[in-house]
């Protein structure tokens, strides 16, 4: 006597997946649009210099205290703001890889 398996058993239900599939990108798409309008704060020399900027890595604003500006030494000021350029940039990338992370599941998905 053969054994019969309930229907649909041993198959995955592609309807299923493809519901599964679009809630995640419709929750993926949610989630980008949160953190492209939420604004990222960084600073350098003990916050001498601050650059606030959103999620799409616009500059919103830059900060500089008077103490910081040295008409005889202008390229500590430039390197003073890269790095409070860079420090938000990396707070933007790895708030946008956590939370993106959360959706997936850590699925490394091409393109986010």
């Amino acid at each position: 006597m053969k054994a019969r398996m309930p229907a649909g058993f041993g198959r995955p239900d592609v309807n299923a997946l493809m519901r599964q599939a679009q809630k995640m990108q419709e929750d993926m798409k949610a989630k980008q649009a949160e953190l492209e309008a939420a604004e990222y704060t960084g600073s350098a020399s003990g916050e001498m210099v601050t650059v606030k900027m959103n999620g799409k890595h616009e500059v919103l604003s830059i900060t500089i205290k008077p103490e910081a500006v040295d008409p005889d030494d202008i390229e500590m000021l430039e390197d003073l703001v890269a790095a409070a350029i860079n420090a938000t940039v990396k707070q933007v990338d790895e708030t946008a890889e956590a939370e993106m992370g959360k959706l997936t599941g850590g699925m490394n998905i091409p393109g986010l």
